[in-house]
């Protein structure tokens, strides 16, 4: 039966009068929690008194547990809302986990203020036992819903980073690595990237062997002991969004030789068959990308000479021999077209690896490779002179215009070839210069050395190491691929294209095993 306002407040008299002898009064406290089965204004009363009298009924915590849970599954939200905003008082002891549990199941609220008040809820509890709340959230993304999974792993990636030290201790690092491993074991390309997020923030993590251990994760993602099937979108997505995890964890100390192994034995090879996860982007392109970001921290390496003959291969496909009648009629039209992006990656992870394999070269293969740069090197002269005129004396918002950034870029691309090519006609060729990829950010240091000055069209690219792009460039998900002018030493400068990049796909059952639905319904 249903209590009533007068009754809820009379036992409420009662078991706020008793003090010590609280427990003389279990029946005053049954009739609170009867109140739940009452109307709006009982079940508001109910979600208040039930908390403050728990911890003195453990012969009915159960009970009162389950009452609190029916109030936050109750129609009106006020109520919902009350009910748990009052659950961490519940959470005490063995109920803890179960509070977390039950916490994280009502992530899945569509109500933004009720989500807050759950998010506020777990972080409540989380600082009185980070253990027992975690356990309640890995149980849940590992059987729950996939709604509720989402949700948690969410969480976690969003407020781990927010909690104060002495909550966050190793006991607890150790064990959110240990449950993140399990559900590492089947999981989407989204929640791959999230969880290593959260792992990656983690402060075991920042050392060298922490560091290690999540390489060792990733490289169990990226399936490296398996042939990759160029033609297979599923298989070339993950190769990247491991890759793409994996390359802020390399340092001179963590290396990256398997990632370099794997793409000169399996990548390389089938560049043009890669079948691209998402229409607009160049896979070509952001496999050579990778690869130059990841050549700086290759250690050493099996088959050494094979793979970097591999890359070195790859290289001369996209440094053309001059024509054979440069004077000759159809001397435009034969003349090969010049894809510096690709070969300003493919140029610096071999400036990067070459060093190594240099003196095992053919002395006719580095005669070819030189007549080859020394082609490529005249037509880059010319277009770096074009861009220099075309953007001659441009600063500030002249240069975010839409044809300039792309020209900026252009510009930057070209210029880390020169710089390059220059090293490797040195006999022997020298590996001394530094250049910043076109796509990187400036280092601290360069910024350093430009100083305060307004950025103008000197600034950009006329040193070994890069300058700083405009600000407002595309980002990693907007690239730009340069194609110089069709037709030899062209007098425009105005026919560059460029790819704008889409994002990879979301949603689950696609790539990385693609989870299947779950319907298991609440088990509170």
């Amino acid at each position: 039966m249903a209590a009533t306002v007068e009754e809820l407040y009379r036992n409420y008299g009662v078991l706020a009068d008793a003090k010590e002898d609280l427990s003389k009064h279990k029946d005053a406290y049954q009739v609170i929690l009867d109140g739940v089965k009452g109307g709006p204004k009982e079940k508001r009363l109910a979600a208040q008194f039930i908390p403050k009298f728990f911890s003195s009924f453990p012969e009915l915590a159960d009970a009162a547990i389950n009452a609190q849970l029916d109030l936050c599954e109750d129609e009106d939200v006020s109520i919902r809302r009350q009910a748990i905003k009052e659950l961490p008082r519940f959470a005490s002891g063995e109920n803890l986990p179960r509070v977390a549990d039950i916490l994280t199941q009502l992530l899945q609220t569509d109500d933004s203020a009720e989500f807050s008040q759950v998010n506020t809820a777990l972080i409540s509890i989380f600082k009185i036992d980070a253990k027992g709340t975690l356990g309640g959230l890995f149980s849940q993304i590992l059987q729950g819903e996939d709604v509720v999974r989402e949700r948690a792993i969410k969480f976690l990636s969003t407020k781990l980073k927010t909690m104060p030290d002495d909550t966050m201790t190793k006991e607890v690092e150790d064990y959110i690595f240990i449950e993140t491993k399990k559900v590492l074991e089947d999981v989407t390309g989204e929640e791959f990237v999230l969880l290593m997020r959260i792992l990656s923030g983690l402060k075991s993590m920042q050392t060298v062997s922490g560091r290690q251990q999540l390489v060792e994760l990733v490289v169990e993602q990226a399936f490296l002991e398996q042939a990759l099937n160029p033609t297979d979108a599923d298989s070339v997505d993950r190769l990247l969004q491991c890759t793409r995890q994996a390359l802020p964890l390399f340092s001179k100390n963590v290396h990256s030789t398997r990632f370099v192994t794997y793409f000169c034995e399996f990548v390389l090879p089938s560049l043009s068959l890669l079948t691209s996860p998402v229409a607009e982007l160049d896979i070509q392109l952001e496999v050579l990308k990778l690869l130059a970001e990841m050549s700086p921290y290759c250690g050493d390496m099996d088959k050494l000479e094979v793979n970097l003959n591999m890359l070195f291969e790859k290289l001369l496909e996209f440094m053309p021999l001059p024509p054979e009648e440069e004077n000759g009629e159809n001397a435009a039209n034969e003349e090969p077209k010049l894809q510096f992006s690709y070969v300003e990656c493919l140029l610096f992870s071999f400036h990067q690896l070459g060093k190594i394999l240099i003196d095992k070269i053919s002395a006719e293969k580095l005669k070819d490779f030189k007549i080859r740069l020394q082609y490529f090197a005249r037509g880059l002269q010319v277009y770096i002179r074009q861009l220099r005129v075309a953007l001659q004396g441009k600063t500030g918002d002249a240069l975010k215009t839409e044809e300039n950034k792309i020209k900026v870029v252009a510009l930057k691309i070209t210029n880390n070839i020169n710089v390059l090519i220059k090293d490797l006609f040195h006999n022997p060729p020298s590996y001394k210069s530094t250049v910043t990829l076109s796509w990187k950010p400036v280092q601290k240091t360069e910024a350093a050395a430009i100083g305060q000055k307004r950025q103008s069209v000197e600034d950009i690219g006329a040193t070994a190491t890069t300058k700083k792009l405009p600000t407002n460039l595309p980002r990693r998900n907007a690239r730009q691929i340069y194609n110089p002018p069709s037709g030899k030493y062209s007098a425009s400068i105005g026919n560059f294209s460029y790819e704008q990049r889409g994002g990879f796909r979301g949603g689950r059952g696609r790539g990385f095993g693609g989870r299947g639905n779950r319907s298991r319904g609440r088990i509170y």
